[in-house]
């Protein structure tokens, strides 16, 4: 018998079976595979849970990725003795003890009963009959938290069954969690996201013009291809994919947002996020739990109010917040229901959006005594808020939902707690007298030691503290230190100049800004946002200094420099491959989606140019300087009117005057795009016949005449360029420059273009092109420029000719 079991093991393995039949279990370590091998299904256990599970995931994707749970309610605790089998023809799971804890309801009496996984992802149960297979019951029917292509996410109006796409509860816990996605029973053809019974967020209407959802942004219409489906007797959303190295997903997140993920086969090595919405976290609904707090410029964004702690510790330990907090004491008028002796007081909390869950207009309150006394004076009363403009009193009872903080337009709340918890209390009081003890006791320590203290800080390159978040706050003095009175000069720019310096743990490149008139707490604020802002292809904010007239940044340093230094030096054989310049260019794209479309407020950079990308020491591009604008404020336009190498990459919206938008980022990123293929700054002379020439122009002739994209190549790289990558690059490029601005793609579009996943058309010649090449003066102008900029980088000057002509 024992040889039998072995033996059936082992050949269910080695075929890779992709399905369950009569005589056939699923269960310890066994899977099947689909017939194209691109799910697989078994027990797998998230994380560090004891607890098993039968799922379906990704085959080909060395992470593993569940996107379907059948007993995620009822976990086995022993795998190798549970059963997942055929049973009177149903599917069923028997867990360690031989007891169904999860079955397929088909009411089928058929024998010739089988579980297909399908190369789709779908888990189908079928009845072979003389003629046909009939099927029982698929996964696709009933979604957990992923919805897949070709997945049916919608309403049947026979049965009323919902397919909602509901969250996992953590990320090491299957069972539901309190977000979920589904179309909207009521027929207005959209889907909804709930949190438990409340929905926050819709899709908008399907459009079948645009084959669209008005509220979501347009699909890739080269990748993905949606269709919505309504009928007598149901109505759903569906998609499929065009692309065989791309899988894609939509996944119903445990913090409350839907999003869509993607990976390249053969090159990912982690999910990409396509879209999210909500956008912003903080605009989930119920993301924080009661009496909870959000704030997006801060990690973990979710924090108790005062007076308040974690529900569950080990919860808000793994990110997951929406179970909520409580308070760390009881109110009095609750528990003794004596309102007169009660000691309850109220929290007042400043910049906040107001919680959205039921809230109460009390007129006649008179002003904020009277608001706070009505208020006081019923002990269910949680909080309440008072507005001077509008004379209007609002008070809350029970628990409050989504409380955001550190929001502009904001207003004040005060929250009820108990009389332990306010300032001046017994236990307050105590709490002071022991922190004077306890002060008394260091200060007497440190008298002791503070001689070595202070020969130890001299001693040290710099010193430092934190501040909120990971950011430092220097003083000037300790900069001047750490760059040796910023005598080691990086480079130098419109916002001012950057120096080498040298941490006592890291070497940094300090930037003294130039042009800053904001005061100590605003700077301070615009600073606490960048910082914030983390990602692979942008440089890390390191810290700051702000003492009255003097700004600074610090950054990492970056040991191969800025691009320019690289792209444009013609004096030594370490020429950037194509291939590397190919990946800077797609790093430097995903940089710059990401502060256009992927923080809370569009950061829009200002100033791309090569002298502006730094490189680390594995040539991964760093976008540098991103944020400038926001602190320079008012100023910018004053400041970039005296940027040194800027000139070539501004977007005609600076000059005509209209607003400016991300889209101006767009048109510096595809003028620098040229200069990756020539390796020259795009106005110059030519190599060949010496004459003055836009490298643009030529760039946008060639591709339009069908001619060979290599010869536009870099001569130094020697024709060794894939000329699909060259073709795609220049149409990219041509389309980023467009004169209307709406007529330029998005950077998270660029990205795909440069990915291979989205195809472009032919560009025409933007008319400003076209004028540049037609009038000699501009031609003119433009050379002179570039004549001083190279001097100046040299160190020279150019004569009074130029001042004339140039102003």
């Amino acid at each position: 018998m024992l040889y039998f079991l072995i033996f059936s093991f082992l050949c269910f393995q080695a075929h890779g079976a992709d399905r369950i039949t009569a005589n056939q279990s699923l269960s310890g370590d066994q899977t099947i595979v689909s017939a194209g091998g691109t799910f697989a299904m078994g027990f797998f256990s998230p994380g560090n849970n004891s607890n098993h599970y039968i799922g379906i995931w990704y085959n080909q994707i060395p992470l593993q990725t569940v996107v379907w749970v059948a007993n995620r309610e009822t976990p086995v605790s022993n795998r190798f003795s549970s059963q997942l089998r055929i049973s009177d023809g149903n599917l069923v799971l028997f867990n360690e003890r031989n007891i169904p804890v999860w079955s397929i309801i088909s009411n089928s009496t058929s024998a010739g009963v089988e579980a297909v996984l399908l190369d789709d992802g779908n888990l189908v149960l079928s009845a072979s009959t003389r003629s046909d297979s009939i099927r029982l019951w698929e996964s696709f029917d009933h979604p957990v938290n992923n919805w897949l292509p070709g997945g049916r996410l919608g309403f049947n109006k026979i049965t009323k069954q919902n397919s909602a796409i509901t969250s996992w509860k953590s990320a090491n816990d299957p069972s539901p969690g309190p977000f979920s996605v589904s179309l909207d029973v009521n027929g207005t053809d959209q889907y909804l996201i709930f949190y438990n019974s409340t929905d926050f967020w819709r899709s908008g209407p399907w459009d079948p013009v645009g084959r669209i959802f008005s509220l979501v942004p347009e699909p890739n219409a080269n990748i993905y291809n949606y269709s919505f489906v309504d009928n007598d007797v149901e109505s759903y959303a569906t998609y499929t994919m065009n692309s065989s190295v791309l899988v894609s997903r939509f996944v119903m997140d445990v913090g409350g947002q839907i999003q869509q993920l993607s990976w390249i086969l053969g090159s990912s090595q982690e999910w990409t996020q396509y879209w999210t919405q909500p956008r912003v976290q903080c605009e989930v609904y119920g993301y924080c739990g009661s009496f909870g707090s959000c704030t997006q410029r801060s990690q973990p964004f979710c924090r108790c109010l005062q007076g308040f702690v974690p529900k569950s510790e080990a919860d808000y330990g793994s990110n997951v917040f929406y179970g909520g907090c409580t308070r760390r004491a009881g109110l009095e008028c609750s528990s003794n229901g004596n309102i007169s002796s009660s000691g309850d007081g109220f929290l007042p909390y400043y910049d906040m959006k107001l919680p959205s869950n039921p809230r109460i207009q009390v007129s006649g309150a008179g002003n904020a005594g009277g608001c706070r006394g009505f208020c006081l004076n019923r002990c269910s009363c949680t909080a309440y808020s008072y507005d001077d403009r509008n004379n209007q009193c609002l008070v809350w009872f029970g628990e409050l939902l989504n409380l955001e903080q550190d929001v502009s337009s904001g207003s004040t709340i005060f929250v009820r707690v108990a009389a332990s918890e306010l300032p001046g209390s017994d236990s307050h009081n105590a709490l002071v007298i022991g922190g004077v003890v306890g002060s008394a006791v260091v200060l007497a320590l440190a008298a002791v030691i503070g001689v070595v203290i202070w020969r130890k800080r001299r001693m040290r390159k710099l010193g430092e503290k934190s501040v909120e978040g990971s950011l430092r706050a220097f003083s000037y003095r300790d900069l001047q230190s750490a760059t040796r009175n910023f005598s080691d000069k990086l480079g130098e720019g419109g916002f001012g100049s950057v120096y080498k310096g040298v941490l006592s743990d890291s070497m940094v490149a300090v930037k003294k800004l130039e042009g800053i008139r904001q005061g100590e707490k605003q700077f301070r604020s615009e600073v606490s946002t960048i910082g914030t802002i983390q990602h692979v292809n942008l440089v890390r904010l390191v810290g700051f200094c702000s003492e009255g007239a003097h700004k600074l940044l610090v950054y990492d340093h970056m040991p191969n420099r800025s691009l320019d230094s690289h792209l444009f030096n013609h004096q030594t054989n370490k020429v950037l491959s194509w291939k590397t310049r190919y990946n800077i260019a797609m790093g430097i794209a995903r940089g710059l989606t990401y502060l256009h479309e992927k923080c809370r407020d569009c950061i829009i950079h200002c100033d791309v140019k090569p002298e502006n990308i730094l490189l680390d020491a594995y040539m991964c591009p760093k976008v540098a300087d991103f944020g400038l604008a926001k602190l320079v404020g008012r100023d910018f336009s004053r400041v970039l009117t005296t940027m040194r190498g800027t000139r070539g990459y501004l977007a005609p919206e600076w000059i005509s005057g209209t607003p400016v938008t991300s889209k101006v980022d767009v048109y510096s990123y595809g003028m620098m795009l040229f200069e990756f293929v020539s390796g020259r700054r795009n106005l110059g002379r030519s190599n060949v016949d010496g004459e003055m020439r836009f490298f643009p122009y030529e760039a946008m002739t060639v591709i339009n005449e069908g001619g060979d994209v290599v010869e536009l190549l870099d001569r130094r790289l020697g024709r060794d360029a894939d000329p699909n990558e060259i073709l795609r690059v220049c149409k990219v490029a041509c389309w980023c420059i467009q004169d209307d601005e709406s007529h330029r793609p998005m950077m998270s579009q660029v990205v795909q273009v440069l990915e291979g996943f989205l195809n472009v058309g032919m560009p025409t010649i933007p008319k400003t092109v076209s004028l540049l090449l037609d009038d000699e003066e501009q031609v003119e102008f433009f050379t002179k420029s570039t004549q001083k900029q190279q001097l100046e980088e040299r160190g020279g000057n150019l004569s009074s000719e130029y001042h004339s002509a140039g102003h």
